[in-house]
Parts: structure tokens; sequence; C-alpha cells
């Protein structure tokens, strides 16, 4: 199952606070907007999104379609795809994606330990 680029988005309560925090680990703005509340830092590889007053946990994200620089992938597993799979194999969804759709979609479902998981397609 390709999930595509996986990055994790941090429900911060002060988005300057925690940009300077990850910046001293090597991460660099490269995406967001702070007068929405919300950044997206990179350290190589790896991705931490910052999101302040959007949501109450942190959620592991996965955005099929996407490599890790979200650039748009040729070739992807659709999210509805991804969505009907899951679904096969017992998983219970919080939020769906409209499987009559096509392009940008999401859905989301929750682990045993209550973590939210975000299937976020933007292509």
């Amino acid at each position: 199952m390709e999930l595509g680029a996986f990055s994790i988005s941090l429900a911060v309560k002060d988005l300057e606070a925690s940009k300077n925090f990850y910046e001293k680990f090597g991460f660099q703005v490269f995406g967001g907007d702070a007068s929405q509340n919300w950044l997206m830092l990179r350290n190589g590889d790896h991705v931490i999104g910052l999101f302040q007053g959007m949501f109450e946990q942190n959620i592991l994200t996965f955005n099929p379609g996407w490599d890790q620089y979200a650039q748009q992938l040729d070739g992807f597993t659709d999210v509805r795809d991804l969505q009907r799979e899951l679904r096969a194999k017992g998983i219970t969804f919080a939020n769906e994606a409209d499987e009559n759709t096509t392009g940008p979609a999401s859905f989301v479902v929750v682990d045993p330990d209550g973590n939210p998981v975000l299937v976020d397609q933007h292509v």
C-alpha cells in the first residue's frame, strides 16, 4: 500500500515558539502561512507541520500523489482506492472521502491509541 509523503502535523500552542524550537534542530520553513497560523518545516526528508488552533491532537499525515518535497508523482494510488482497501480490511473511518469524486480528497482513521491518521490527497 503506497501512502505517499509522510509528515507529522503538530497541534501547537504558540506557532512562533514552536517554529523557533524546531529550527534549532535544523528544520527550515518551506511552506505554510504564519498569518493563517500554520507552517511546514523540513529537515532533509523529514517534514513537520505546525498548526496553531486548528485541531486538538497531533496527527499522522500521509499525502498520496506527493513525494517528500510536495512534488506531484507521475503515478500513485488514489485516496479513494486506499479507503476501499482499508475498509475491506475492517478499518473504521472517522471521516471518509467521497468515492464518487476525483482529485483532492481525504479521510481520517483513528488508531487503537486514539491517534488520528489523516490521508490527504492534494492532486
